[in-house]
């Protein structure tokens, strides 16, 4: 068996591209995202969660308190690099498996929407 649990949230954030000619994507604009924070493991602890719903939100919350209303350029994690929807995947990704200490999990996976038919992903296994 594999369980996997996971949280949507939606948020504004701007951007502008970086290193290429975009075109209007160049100047500074927003979106309103969807990030899916999905995590998955083999085992379920002993209330029968593989990992609790509200731990997941607040750590999603935390990471959108941080992003949310924001420039992505302006992040210290998007110094010099161009704030792409994967790359904006990476990061939640990233500050997920940092806040969540959880010996059952496999992968964190993380898809970020930029609309509604576009989405990029980012997923780590873990050992």
């Amino acid at each position: 068996m594999m369980y996997r649990v996971a949280v949507r949230r939606n948020f504004k954030a701007r951007h502008r591209l970086i290193g290429g000619d975009w075109g209007s994507e160049n100047e500074l604009h927003a979106h309103h995202y969807e990030v899916e924070v999905s995590l998955e493991g083999a085992r379920l602890n002993e209330h029968g969660y593989l990992v609790d719903i509200t731990a997941i939100e607040a750590s999603l919350d935390a990471i959108l308190a941080r992003i949310a209303e924001t420039t992505l350029n302006d992040l210290p994690e998007f110094a010099g690099l161009n704030p792409s929807i994967e790359r904006l995947a990476e990061i939640f990704c990233r500050s997920i498996l940092a806040d969540m200490a959880v010996p059952a999990l496999s992968a964190v996976s993380v898809k970020v929407f930029e609309s509604g038919s576009a989405w990029a992903a980012c997923r780590q296994e873990l050992p």
